[in-house]
């Protein structure tokens, strides 16, 4: 069986899909997956086994140059690649009226949340098949559920699988035992404050860890600076590519991050592991997985909320001493 998944972006949803195919891996052996995706973010679905090609797509960089793309045959290009092989069925896992777009591009019959479930309640119409599924659910979980009624097989909730393991990435020549902060994101009301990356890096220090700091673009690049500075044990990693940063985080004792895709694939690795919510809240977003606590920063007192590989601890401030008293507990 032939099955087309379009999700194009962000990281973060990208990574959220992965159980999905686990599961219609285990009801279905014969399954087989190609997946259109952002051309940054085209590793990603390789890494699973069920996923045997990937169709990358440039909507980012072609809205930006929209006629070099028309003029170089961009866009043409990719329009003959997905109508290269017809489908069993094609799974809109994105829910927005470009993801539907696309996805009526190839052959197949195309499958969807209703209208009343996607993201973007038009999309619905550019579907063959339609589904209910609630928005009251995790991410991970409505997009399971969504492959669970597309392919005919029953949903098992308990069994949260990525189909990512460390041995799936090459260890990093990195001194161990090591951290890793995530401290980049894409908005900077979810940035936590420097000052507060500092102190934590000195604790984990002391405990003679080596703390490691990735960065994605210049600004990153600049705070990864600031928060090593005057400390040797605090290492500013090179430019990597996604395979690259996963290897790093696959052999990390921990990982601390912010609201970012990467926090979510050190989830999906099963590394201990702290997300911070500094603005958002992540009951529905939030990282989920083996020894993963997400801390939500929160102006009013909530109870501790715990669902199915999701935990949330919510906190008035998110202060060092705090992250670092849960992060040992997980690494126990």
């Amino acid at each position: 069986m032939k099955v087309l998944i379009v999700k194009m972006s962000s990281m973060g949803d990208l990574i959220h899909t992965l159980p999905a195919l686990t599961d219609a891996k285990k009801a279905r052996p014969d399954i087989q997956f190609d997946w259109v995706a952002e051309e940054g973010f085209s590793e990603i679905p390789l890494w699973h086994p069920a996923v045997d090609k990937v169709i990358p797509i440039a909507l980012r960089r072609w809205r930006k140059n929209s006629v070099s793309s028309i003029k170089e045959g961009q866009i043409t290009d990719f329009i003959r690649r997905i109508k290269a092989d017809e489908y069993d069925c094609i799974i809109d896992a994105q829910g927005l009226i470009k993801s539907a777009v696309v996805s009526r591009l190839a052959k197949g019959a195309l499958h969807g949340m209703d209208a009343g479930s996607c993201k973007e309640s038009p999309a619905a119409f550019f579907y063959h098949h339609r589904y209910a599924i609630s928005k009251q659910a995790h991410a991970i979980e409505r997009v399971r559920r969504l492959f669970a009624q597309t392919l005919d097989y029953s949903f098992q909730e308990e069994t949260l699988d990525y189909g990512l393991t460390a041995s799936c990435f090459k260890a990093q020549d990195m001194a161990k035992p090591y951290l890793v902060f995530l401290h980049g994101t894409s908005a900077d009301n979810k940035l936590w404050p420097v000052e507060q990356w500092k102190s934590l890096a000195h604790m984990a220090i002391k405990q003679h860890y080596t703390v490691y700091l990735p960065w994605g673009n210049e600004q990153e690049r600049v705070r990864s600076e600031i928060i090593a500075e005057n400390n040797d044990a605090c290492q500013v990693l090179p430019k990597m590519n996604l395979t690259d940063i996963a290897g790093c985080l696959a052999h990390a004792s921990a990982v601390v991050g912010v609201d970012t895709g990467l926090a979510h694939l050190a989830a999906a690795l099963s590394i201990p592991g702290i997300t911070l919510y500094v603005d958002t809240y992540p009951k529905y977003t939030g990282a989920c997985g083996k020894q993963q606590l997400c801390m939500s920063q929160m102006k009013r007192e909530q109870p501790l909320l715990t669902t199915a590989g999701l935990v949330v601890m919510n906190s008035k401030q998110l202060l060092a001493e705090e992250v670092w008293q849960q992060l040992e507990q997980s690494m126990e």
